[in-house]
């Protein structure tokens, strides 16, 4: 508000105009030092600043560009102009395989999203470089699923009828994507945390903030010479701020189960809490943990889990509402498997429809353009010769892909049962299912970096849905238009305000 004040002094008017000349030589410098990558086709110009205002453009056309790009040169290489440095996209099963294929120093997942969030600097430097919590997330959560279930359909039926709180049997209007945000954040909590933090009304916005503060000071850092980084983070950012938050929620719940661990819960810890935190407690690197650091990593886990999941629910909610004919089929079938099986985690293996609708809505809309984005660590070979200088970040055209009228019939219409239909042709147990993985689907990356917690996610939002479509009707508050995704940069995010009618369903 300050800057909107006539009797702005001189000094702060020197101060934001050396701040200015200092940004834009930075960007000569930054985009001076970008690797050689002449060799390597461009989509759009190749001039230095030509390459700058494509850089710009780049932030709303992404996913025109790298469709365009995709045609021109599949199964090769290409190149575009991010803001501050070329960016080279692949394409086809091949360059899929030699991603998947490279060592991590070769090809560097954990680098890349670094380069991109800064995650050294927001999360910490023992949070991106010892992510010890991501085993975790391979194995406990994953192999508790089953035991798990009746915590995550407990809290999705609480907090969808606390939130909506619906009057009888009137419509009532409802932001979508702020209502999904919280019944996932408290789904999510539920298991990281448990009863009663969860539901917590500080806890649910500090977590649901944590998202993008993150991304918002990455990004923000990444404005300035790397050099900066750390005294640009003491100044801007807000993690800390964050983590003593969490501290005073985390730190009495901590200390009690540290204190209890033998007294109350038994020498092999049969009574003990199940859930994330415990699990994060008993790992042998966190045994002398600070109550700092285990904050620390539960938010970064929030700051994983909870807008993916909100972003891709939130797609599939405005599919459903614009298109009421699919939700005969889906009650069918819920209610089908329902009286022979009852709620369990096998039930919802079970619902292909329910599954299919919501791959369907990810391969149509997606959280981004791209996926598989890796930092060349040593200059890189692929299988057709094409060599990719040190320091290159490097990611697959996911978008395209997924749009490709060669890989999927009528690529560009949403088809919700296209994947229980293709299950039903091929027999194949897993291989259309939501969590799995193929050089063709890539929204949930592919090989040993793939997204860790998509078994939990998965099972989360097919319940989400499965109760949605047996207990609600909905429909779009303007029943003629579905709500747009926002391109920003190669990010696609489900519209953040539009809003979708719920009301009880008549039986």
């Amino acid at each position: 508000m300050q800057l909107q004040v006539p009797a702005i002094t001189d000094g702060i008017q020197v101060t934001y105009g050396l701040a200015a000349i200092a940004l834009v030589a930075f960007v000569v410098a930054k985009l001076s030092k970008r690797p050689n990558l002449d060799a390597i086709p461009t989509v759009g110009s190749s001039t230095w600043l030509g390459s700058w205002w494509a850089g710009i453009q780049f932030m709303t056309k992404a996913a025109d560009v790298l469709r365009e790009g995709y045609e021109q040169h599949h199964g090769a290489l290409f190149k575009v102009a991010d803001l501050y440095r070329w960016t080279v996209i692949g394409s086809g099963p091949q360059f899929v395989e030699d991603l998947r294929k490279a060592s991590d120093d070769e090809l560097s997942f954990m680098e890349a999203t670094n380069d991109n969030l800064n995650i050294e600097y927001t999360l910490g430097h023992d949070v991106h470089y010892n992510p010890y919590h991501v085993a975790i997330i391979r194995s406990q959560l994953t192999r508790n699923l089953e035991i798990l279930f009746p915590n995550i359909r407990d809290e999705v039926v609480t907090a969808f009828g606390e939130i909506l709180d619906l009057p009888g049997n009137e419509w009532k209007s409802v932001p979508a994507f702020q209502t999904v945000q919280e019944v996932v954040c408290r789904t999510t909590n539920r298991i990281f945390v448990g009863l009663p933090l969860c539901r917590d009304p500080d806890w649910i916005d500090l977590t649901n903030r944590f998202t993008q503060d993150v991304v918002k000071e990455g990004v923000m850092i990444s404005r300035f010479p790397k050099v900066l980084a750390p005294l640009v983070t003491w100044f801007m950012t807000s993690v800390p701020d964050s983590v003593r938050r969490g501290m005073k929620h985390l730190s009495p719940i901590i200390e009690e189960r540290r204190r209890h661990l033998e007294l109350e819960y038994g020498i092999d810890g049969a009574n003990k809490p199940n859930d994330f935190l415990s699990w994060l407690m008993d790992h042998p690197e966190a045994s002398e943990s600070s109550i700092k650091d285990l904050t620390l990593r539960i938010l970064s886990l929030n700051f994983a889990a909870i807008h993916t999941s909100a972003n891709s629910f939130t797609q599939a909610l405005y599919n459903l509402a614009m298109n009421p004919q699919y939700m005969q089929p889906l009650r069918e079938e819920v209610e089908s498997i329902l009286e022979t099986d009852g709620w369990s985690k096998g039930a919802l293996a079970r619902m292909r429809k329910i599954d299919s609708f919501l791959k369907e809505s990810q391969r149509t809309e997606g959280m981004a353009c791209v996926s598989l984005t890796r930092k060349v660590m040593k200059d890189f070979t692929f299988s057709d010769g094409t060599v990719v200088p040190k320091g290159t970040v490097i990611v697959a055209a996911s978008q395209a892909t997924h749009h490709d009228n060669s890989i999927y019939d009528n690529a560009g219409t949403f088809d919700p049962f296209r994947f229980a239909n293709l299950h039903e042709e091929d027999g194949v147990g897993v291989k259309h299912s939501y969590v799995s993985n193929t050089p063709q689907y890539l929204a949930f990356g592919h090989g040993k970096h793939a997204c860790p917690g998509r078994f939990f996610a998965a099972n989360e939002l097919k319940f989400m849905l499965a109760h949605i479509v047996l207990s609600y009707d909905i429909k779009l508050e303007d029943a003629d238009t579905r709500p747009q995704s926002l391109h920003i940069g190669i990010n696609i995010v489900a519209h953040p305000t539009a809003k979708v009618m719920f009301r009880k369903r008549a039986y």
